[in-house]
């Protein structure tokens, strides 16, 4: 009964500032956003000079003799997805909050964003596989469902692995989605499912660290446990050398994982844990506003 009340309590807090955000800083934003990823198809008509010859309906123009073009509509509902790495790297965090706790007040705000469009909201909870699905709802009433079962998730698995909650994805969400999937990204490189995922969904991969992902105290003899793996690694910040391979290491990583995912055709963001989300997250949503009207 305590862990439910301390579960209820987390969800009161999450709801009481996400609705703020969602009201008073994402207002409009997020829509905006993202309009014109959700189309469906409405008629044809015949072709016009200018029109994207991508929409040519090849059978009906070939049943009459010269080109017509598919018309769509962008649908007034979108779907949110919102996939979550609960492995256990993801519990960790030296500063003000895990990546976890982070991982989880974004994603109240996302769906709170989603909610006050009356769009549609989901979730896949992951870790080496799928440990949830929670179908696509509308609503307070269904995004304070899904928090509950984000905050009470008690994950099976240690290890990560996105591409099972990926191919999920694809198989259950046969409409455009705009799908976050938030990670540390400790996990086996998945360009294939990515690029895959991309061709239907707008994708947005949430990158989130601590500081102790790419600064080690100095001057310590440090014991370094993989949460995942309970490997233990020594290392001696006394050494200058080894504090800036550890920097560059995590810096590599990161530039590489980059360069991964925007080639599959996904959004790239990066979160700390001891930073406040919100400009970072604004900013994107008014950089793909400008991208949405140019």
């Amino acid at each position: 009964m305590s862990d439910l009340k301390a579960i209820l309590k987390q969800i009161q807090r999450l709801e009481i500032r996400s609705r703020r955000l969602s009201n008073h800083v994402f207002a409009g934003e997020y829509h905006s956003a993202f309009k014109g990823r959700g189309m469906t198809f409405k008629e044809v008509r015949e072709y016009f000079p200018g029109d994207d010859i991508r929409f040519i309906d090849w059978n009906v123009s070939a049943r009459f003799g010269h080109p017509f073009s598919k018309l769509f509509e962008e649908e007034r509902s979108l779907t949110l997805m919102l996939l979550l790495d609960m492995s256990a790297s993801t519990s960790t965090g030296t500063r003000q909050k895990t990546k976890r706790t982070l991982m989880t007040e974004m994603a109240a705000a996302l769906a709170f964003a989603a909610m006050g469009n009356n769009d549609k909201v989901g979730a896949i909870l992951f870790t080496n596989e799928v440990e949830l699905l929670i179908p696509p709802g509308k609503g307070k009433g269904h995004v304070l469902y899904m928090l509950r079962k984000i905050l009470a998730h008690e994950p099976k698995g240690k290890s990560t692995n996105i591409e099972p909650a990926l191919k999920l994805l694809q198989q259950t969400m046969k409409q455009t989605t705009i799908s976050f999937v938030l990670s540390d990204f400790a996990a086996p490189n998945c360009s294939k499912a990515m690029k895959a995922t991309a061709v239907r969904h707008d994708c947005i991969a949430i990158h989130l660290f601590d500081q102790l992902d790419f600064q080690l105290p100095a001057n310590a003899l440090l014991p370094l446990i993989d949460p995942e793996t309970q490997q233990v690694s020594w290392v001696d910040t006394h050494d200058t050398k080894a504090l800036a391979q550890w920097q560059q290491q995590f810096v590599g990583y990161t530039q590489r994982l980059k360069d991964a995912i925007t080639a599959a055709g996904w959004d790239y963001l990066r979160f700390r844990t001891d930073h406040d989300f919100v400009p970072t997250l604004q900013q994107f949503f008014l950089n793909r506003i400008k991208r949405v009207n140019h």
